[in-house]
């Protein structure tokens, strides 16, 4: 059990402070974000704790994640939850616009998404005495200090899922150890991304009876949603054309990118490219990017058609991966040219497709390592290494196919763990 009785230390009660000075300059930023994204004044007012739905009967238990990803992590761990727990009902709370569009198109049933209090007092009493819930899974590193004291305060059992720390991060906690251990031990469990992140917790101050290594919930999470009619749409207008999809490109990865796929003309002169950028508000830079390569490009923003001379399609519009992943078995997945730690790859293995990667899938190495080690997967270096390796299983169907049958199986054999997961957190936080 928590400590309860661990005085709050002299970095708390200032952190406390600063951000209780500096609240309405932080309430003023974010709620600017929030009405560049049209959110309606109501649900902007749930950053400052007033709830916008009512609080259900019964037992309630609160997930709390940072983003997108995160986010999506959690839901099939909440459809499972569900059927094993069919008296309990469900909150998800993510700080982003996006997330809260995708989650709520996406939301099991018995679940409702708010956006996460403000870290200072008012907010977050406001939003735990509504909302009283009998459990609290924080996800990832989103760990924001009041809320979790504030919380454990009230004999909320806390566990911190799928926890993942930058070496910037552990560095820093480890400077401030009874802060750190302070916080930390409010926490009944923790299930770590991998065994490095469980040895840096308890090296932070974490108790090591608490910490567990476990797996990377986005490994387990559902498959992406398909929309049929746009996958028969798009299917019509490509025709024939061999196709090949770079997903999820960040900021300095779609140069490489566009090099391979004028490569890869020269002996395909028909192929084309699906650029799919992890924020769709980058078409700009995208857009003059292509211009500079002389690549003819359709935007799918501007619900332009895929043509015979278009060689470049960009799909910068939000909750449609799936319908992309569902039109192409061999994909590109980006954050990994750069040191940005990758993405997923779990989640164009579900829809059935071969992987590539950078060198740079930090953020995703228990995932991807087996990954590539089963075949299912391929690592590349360079532009001539992508263009080659999109090569090989263009020309090649039998190896594409063992290749997607491979990382097929290894998304499978990753599943069987989403139980073990429930049953540790059922037990570590008393749900049953």
């Amino acid at each position: 059990m928590p400590d309860q009785n661990d005085r709050p230390t002299a970095l708390y009660h200032m952190y406390c402070a600063l951000t209780s000075l500096a609240a309405p300059l932080v309430w003023r930023t974010v709620r600017k974000k929030l009405e560049a994204a049209d959110i309606p004044v109501e649900r902007q007012q749930e950053r400052l704790g007033y709830a916008s739905l009512p609080r259900p009967k019964g037992r309630l238990i609160w997930f709390h994640a940072a983003s997108v990803g995160e986010s999506l992590s959690v839901l099939s761990l909440i459809k499972r939850l569900a059927n094993h727990l069919p008296e309990t009902e469900f909150l998800i709370t993510s700080g982003t616009p996006t997330s809260a569009a995708l989650i709520e198109k996406r939301l099991p049933p018995r679940a409702r998404h708010q956006y996460p209090p403000l870290d200072i007092a008012s907010p977050v009493r406001r939003f735990l005495n509504h909302w009283q819930p009998d459990g609290g899974i924080f996800v990832e590193s989103e760990i924001w200090p009041r809320l979790v004291v504030e919380s454990a305060n009230r004999d909320i059992p806390l566990a911190l899922l799928n926890a993942r720390l930058s070496d910037k991060s552990v560095d820093g906690w480890k400077k401030r150890p009874r802060t750190a251990r302070f916080i930390l031990e409010k926490f009944r469990l923790f299930l770590t991304q991998n065994n490095k992140t469980a040895t840096d917790l308890k090296a932070m101050g974490a108790p090591a009876d608490r910490v567990q290594p476990g797996t990377n919930l986005k490994a387990m999470s559902d498959p992406l949603p398909v929309d049929q009619n746009t996958l028969e749409d798009i299917r019509t207008q490509i025709d024939q054309r061999p196709v090949w999809i770079a997903s999820s490109t960040h900021a300095g990865e779609e140069e490489s990118v566009l090099a391979a796929h004028n490569l890869l003309l020269k002996r395909w002169p028909n192929l084309l490219l699906l650029l799919i950028p992890r924020h769709p508000e980058r078409r700009g830079d995208v857009a003059k990017l292509l211009n500079g390569s002389y690549l003819n490009a359709s935007f799918r923003s501007e619900e332009s058609l895929i043509k015979n001379d278009t060689q470049v399609y960009v799909a910068d519009t939000l909750g449609e991966t799936g319908t992309w992943y569902a039109l192409c078995p061999i994909v590109f997945l980006g954050g990994s040219l750069k040191k940005i730690g990758g993405h997923n790859p779990f989640e164009p293995a579900q829809a059935g497709a071969a992987v590539i990667t950078g060198p740079g899938y930090f953020n995703f190495a228990e995932t991807f390592v087996p990954l590539i080690t089963s075949g299912g997967a391929l690592e590349v270096q360079t532009t001539r290494d992508l263009a080659a390796a999109v090569e090989l299983w263009l020309a090649d169907d039998r190896a594409l196919s063992q290749a997607r049958d491979a990382a097929k199986s290894c998304v499978n054999t990753q599943k069987d763990a989403l139980d073990t997961v429930i049953d540790t957190l059922c037990t570590a936080l008393d749900l049953t």
